[in-house]
């Protein structure tokens, strides 16, 4: 789950991370009230989404004067904003960030993430900030430095003394900026965060470093001991398909191809997706309804699928083990009738009590493709787009 900017900094700033003043409106009653609160007469006003490029996307402006950024604030409360990572139908600013100004020295990046090669957290700093992680890794590889955090939220002292020598902090910024990375480590692992990014990490011209923006992606799977993360999720920020797959407990992510995908398990629709690119489709969706799914879990899947317009085919792969195929099939058979399926419908079915929900499915008289084996499967959907 992700966190917007405010949520982020109000976290960093538990943790004793310097931040900016800052305030947050979503209404003009409330920009007033922060513009008053900060008592400065320049600011920096970015609207609130869960997305980058905001300042591509006309997203971050500058206010001069209390009345410029009033009006600049009003303005961008309400903006939608869409490029390549809110997808085509985009998302609305619902609030806006106003921060006091830093005049800026010079900018780093700071983060810290899960290393998935070593299964283990690690920090991640450069003396290079202000741009995508991975785009240092293309141009300067040399100026990224990874450390790794202990399960307990330390970092050894020598490593600490490491980073401050590599992004070329000395005397008092240095034991600033040893804190500082300290501090973004334990919260990140006291979050259950999966990255917790300062980006830029900035210093100004007295020397000191601040947090001059943040983002936080926390473990769905660890919200229900993280009670206030998870009440800073915002509905507003995803699409009414991921509202309605959270709701029935489905795991969903829309992608940009033509095949609709319903699978249970993880594993499994990965591959399932791998083999129809094998094929030379592209999947229009990962759906895993997960692994004791019932008639209504698939019947809301398929209506999850079929909303989305770009969907000319749909594949069911479900493997029952403690699944019940028969369960699945008769999920499959209600849904088709309910929503008049009328694009080619490829079901593959494996496991616990699979003839029953393959003699189900061939006596429903409905227009199904079925395949013995997941390739079958994979094959027979990109095909018949094809044909």
């Amino acid at each position: 789950m992700n966190l917007h900017e405010y949520q982020a900094k109000e976290i960093l700033k538990d943790y004793g991370i310097p931040i900016p003043r800052f305030g947050v409106a979503a209404n003009t009653t409330e920009i007033q009230k922060v513009i008053r609160d900060l008592g400065v007469s320049q600011a920096v006003v970015k609207i609130q989404v869960h997305a980058g490029g905001r300042g591509k996307a006309g997203g971050v402006k500058f206010g001069k004067s209390a009345d410029e950024i009033f009006s600049i604030a009003e303005h961008l409360i309400g903006m939608k904003m869409i490029n390549n990572q809110t997808g085509p139908q985009g998302v609305v600013a619902r609030k806006v960030i106003i921060s006091e100004p830093i005049d800026i020295k010079k900018e780093f990046y700071l983060a810290a993430v899960i290393d998935r090669e070593l299964a283990a957290p690690i920090l991640i700093a450069s003396p290079e900030g202000g741009m995508e992680i991975e785009e240092i890794a293309v141009k300067h590889p040399e100026k990224i430095l990874k450390l790794p955090i202990e399960l307990s939220g330390d970092i050894k002292p020598f490593r600490l003394i490491r980073l401050a020598g590599f992004m070329g902090w000395h005397g008092k910024q240095a034991q600033v900026g040893m804190k500082i990375a300290r501090d973004l480590a334990k919260a990140f692992i006291k979050t259950d965060a999966s990255l917790l990014e300062i980006n830029p990490l900035v210093e100004d011209k007295n020397g000191d470093l601040w947090a001059l923006d943040a983002k936080i992606s926390v473990d769905e799977n660890a919200l229900f001991r993280q009670p206030f993360i998870a009440g800073c999720f915002d509905p507003s920020q995803i699409s009414k398909s991921e509202s309605d797959a959270k709701e029935f407990d489905l795991a969903y992510v829309a992608l940009d191809g033509n095949i609709g995908c319903m699978v249970n398990g993880a594993g499994l629709a990965m591959a399932t997706m791998d083999l129809i690119h094998h094929y030379g489709g592209k999947p229009a969706n990962f759906l895993d309804v997960g692994g004791g799914a019932s008639k209504e879990k698939v019947a809301a899947g398929f209506r999850i699928i079929l909303e989305d317009p770009n969907v000319k085919a749909v594949l069911v792969n479900i493997f029952g083990g403690i699944m019940n195929c028969a369960t699945i099939a008769e999920g499959i058979i209600e849904a088709a009738k309910e929503f008049s399926i009328k694009v080619p419908l490829i079901v593959r079915l494996e496991g616990t009590n699979v003839e029953v929900g393959k003699r189900l499915l061939k006596e429903s008289k409905l227009t199904i493709t079925t395949a013995d084996s997941l390739a079958e499967a994979a094959e027979k959907a990109v095909a018949v787009l094809k044909s």
